[in-house]
């Protein structure tokens, strides 16, 4: 198993930094630039690989529209900059979601996604901003949903509203991530589980404002969740991981478990029927067992099972 299958991930809930009252858009720079490294620090003692902030991380609490324009045309890519010295420091990604103003002239819900070196791997445009982000905020509408390849997996991207369409969860499934990012204001309940379990991906939120801030595993499990007195979590998760039904491998499950004991995982979550085959050793990755047993993956037995009702 490549050893980067195994993968630490933090992530926050916190809420939006207060800036001084009647403060000019540079102070609020220097107190949000300030605060987000405060907040970051939290975590890098647990040398995380990837490091995941909230929607809108580095907007200032309780100034009028107007200032927080003011304030995001000022700011241009100085958090920006100061978050890939942070990342470069530290050889971890982060994922930077703001309000970003293009060279067009076009606003844009956003995130960045910095790599170990400090270098923008990626950006996703938030595809489905709500109605007044739209017509107050002149906030644009993302038309693509690209997949970033990190060295630890395939990573795609949610932005609050966007859990609620299709359209942008299929291209997911389609596409097959490791990872969906879900920085945002609003939890999503629910839908954040099914995500999960659609995409067959660990679903990793960031919910600003102190809503619990969870990572989700393919089969729908919260992995790990901020708590009431810890606005960030670190965990470590396996991506070498596949969901699998129950139905003919049952057995074939059983034989890999009796052969390879503490090397493998099979996570039940009870009541769906599948779970979450891992490989937990070096020694061979969850596709070579998946082909010395000839267990049967989930989307293939939906396959196989379309064909039989034909």
């Amino acid at each position: 198993m490549n050893a980067l299958k195994k993968v630490t991930i933090s992530n926050f809930n916190f809420h939006y930094g207060v800036v001084e009252t009647g403060a000019d858009a540079e102070a609020c720079i220097q107190q949000i630039e300030r605060y987000l490294a405060q907040r970051i620090g939290q975590v890098l003692p647990d040398q995380p690989d990837l490091i995941v902030l909230p929607e809108c991380c580095d907007m200032p609490s309780g100034i009028a529209e107007d200032a927080l324009q003011n304030y995001y045309r000022v700011r241009g890519n100085r958090i920006r900059d100061s978050l890939s010295l942070l990342a470069k420091q530290n050889s971890c990604y982060i994922a930077y979601p703001s309000i970003r103003l293009d060279s067009d002239d076009k606003w844009w819900n956003s995130v960045q996604l910095l790599d170990r070196n400090g270098n923008v791997a990626g950006v996703y445009n938030k595809n489905h901003p709500v109605i007044i982000e739209i017509e107050e905020n002149q906030i644009e509408c993302g038309r693509e949903a690209p997949v970033i390849e990190c060295d630890f997996g395939r990573v795609g991207f949610a932005i609050c509203f966007d859990l609620n369409f299709d359209e942008l969860r299929l291209k997911y499934v389609r596409d097959k991530m490791d990872l969906i990012l879900f920085p945002s204001m609003f939890h999503g309940g629910f839908m954040q589980q099914y995500w999960a379990y659609s995409c067959r991906a660990h679903f990793v939120g960031a919910i600003a404002g102190g809503l619990p801030s969870s990572i989700v595993s393919p089969v729908g499990q919260a992995v790990s969740t901020t708590s009431s007195y810890y606005d960030f979590v670190s965990t470590t998760i396996n991506l070498d991981c596949a969901v699998v039904h129950l139905d003919y491998n049952r057995s074939r499950l059983e034989a890999l478990r009796q052969k390879y004991g503490k090397k493998v995982r099979v996570t039940d979550p009870g009541y769906l029927g599948s779970v979450l085959l891992s490989s937990e050793t070096e020694e061979f990755s969850v596709e070579d067992i998946i082909r010395e047993f000839e267990i049967e993956r989930l989307d293939d037995y939906m396959a196989r099972s379309r064909l039989h009702q034909k």
